[in-house]
């Protein structure tokens, strides 16, 4: 499992933005980058300046995923048929720990990957601990019994800032159905964020 070590709100500082929509953001008090001279004016960002900072803010927002396996995930939403900016967002939405992460089971992606590396998660009754894993359509994600008495899980349910998408069909309090892949307009970013911009980069 890889681990983001630096905190998780320096993504924020950096990018100058609230990407997961979190009250509790520096940002929102302190829209400037980090360091001494975050708050000095920007020039104007080149293209592939502008490209790589949409990179980074997709994969930050989806747990910062390594870059090697992000680069897969671009490649194979590259191959498939159709728009691949909008391919690589099905293919993101449908990792196992962001479906867990929707399902409001967890207050944080990064909580949303400890709780499946922890064994906490059933995907069609069966226990699944690869945060990485591709969920399909129409299969069910439920909470394993221990953690429905977590106190992570509890917090999470009670979230106001985030609803669970239609997407994802809730059945009780512990267990939801993926119900369709979402097209980019379906998935409830906080901020915008630009996958075509992440698809020039890598095509250069």
């Amino acid at each position: 499992m890889s681990k983001r070590k630096s905190a998780k709100h320096k993504l924020d500082r950096r990018m100058g933005e609230n990407i997961w929509g979190r009250p509790s953001s520096p940002v929102n008090k302190r829209s400037y980058g980090p360091g001494q001279h975050g708050q000095r004016r920007k020039g104007k960002m080149s293209d592939f300046g502008l490209q790589l900072r949409a990179k980074q803010k997709l994969k930050g927002y989806y747990g910062d995923v390594t870059e090697k396996q992000f680069k897969r995930t671009y490649q194979e939403a590259s191959s498939m048929k159709g728009d691949t900016s909008q391919n690589l967002i099905g293919l993101l939405e449908r990792r196992l720990d962001m479906v867990v992460y929707r399902a409001k089971f967890a207050p944080t992606i990064f909580a949303a990957r400890q709780i499946v590396s922890h064994g906490h998660i059933r995907v069609n009754g069966v226990k699944c601990n690869i945060a990485s894993r591709r969920v399909n359509v129409g299969d069910v994600i439920s909470l394993g019994d221990k953690a429905k008495e977590m106190a992570l899980v509890i917090e999470a349910q009670s979230l106001a800032e985030r609803d669970i998408p239609d997407y994802v069909a809730p059945d009780g309090t512990d267990k939801v159905t993926y119900t369709r892949v979402p097209t980019l307009d379906e998935v409830p970013y906080p901020v915008t964020m630009e996958p075509n911009l992440v698809v020039e980069f890598y095509s250069r």
